[in-house]
């Protein structure tokens, strides 16, 4: 058994970028790491995993239920001039290239596919900015659960629904390997900023070994082979981030919850 043991709940493309962080992490620490995919949260109530990847809606909604079991360290920055050096990203709105759609407005009446329900990229910041414009009444023709971001782009981009909103970092780095999906697609709007998906850590685990994770996460770009891999998944560095930096993530639930408007329709 790993001495450290890792689990990521995101986007598949980025599996090697996040295995790349586990190692790297070990070898700072001189300990052993292993990283596993989570299929869904119920391993985040269970509190099996030490190290975390995992998405800010489902922290925060967990928290509302009296499950604060992890704490958040550490968040990258993405590269590229939009992100202004802060770990922040955005969620695109995308539509097929030949579509008439030239708003999120022009969509009511159309199909909707999101990754999932606990998902801020996909499905919070949507939900936020319904409410925000008041689209609360029914809004949209068929929404359908893609599963994960990667697949709900080629259901836009197969003409099987006509929107969604994708993580810009996930979009990015699926038009980087698949550049084909580029002509195919179009951005039609830009939601958010919101503050990007943490790395969060166990409160079983000691705050100073706690906090030799969050050194090892923050200094690793300095690293020349680590560097490379997380520019695959054009992250520049990492940052240290706490329960607040989430404060407007739950500005959002707490503005949907008011509005009872909990449910994309």
């Amino acid at each position: 058994m790993a001495d450290l043991r890792f689990a990521t709940y995101l986007a598949p493309d980025m599996l090697d970028v996040y295995r790349a962080i586990t190692d790297r992490v070990g070898t700072v620490l001189g300990c052993t790491t292993e990283l596993v995919v989570e299929t869904d949260y119920e391993s985040c109530r269970a509190d099996v995993n030490d190290v975390c990847f995992v998405c800010s809606l489902p922290y925060v909604m967990f928290e509302r239920e009296g499950i604060d079991l992890a704490v958040p360290v550490a968040a990258p920055v993405l590269a590229g001039a939009r992100y202004r050096g802060q770990p922040i990203y955005y969620s695109d709105v995308i539509v097929r290239s030949d579509s008439p759609f030239r708003a999120f407005a022009d969509l009511r009446g159309r199909s909707w596919a999101y990754n999932e329900r606990l998902s801020q990229s996909g499905y919070g910041i949507t939900r936020y900015t319904m409410v925000e414009r008041g689209l609360t009444g029914g809004f949209f023709g068929e929404i359908v659960e893609a599963g994960f971001h990667e697949t709900a782009i080629r259901l836009v981009a197969e003409g099987e629904v006509d929107a969604s909103a994708i993580d810009s970092q996930v979009l990015g780095v699926e038009l980087r390997h698949h550049p084909e999906l580029a002509a195919r697609l179009r951005v039609v709007e830009t939601l958010g900023p919101s503050t990007i998906q943490p790395v969060a850590v166990s409160r079983r685990i000691d705050s100073v070994l706690r906090s030799r994770i969050q050194d090892a996460l923050v200094s690793m770009h300095r690293d020349p082979g680590t560097r490379r891999a997380l520019a695959r998944g054009m992250i520049a560095r990492f940052v240290p981030v706490g329960p607040q930096s989430y404060d407007d993530i739950r500005r959002m639930v707490d503005a949907c919850q008011r509005a009872g408007f909990l449910e994309l329709r």
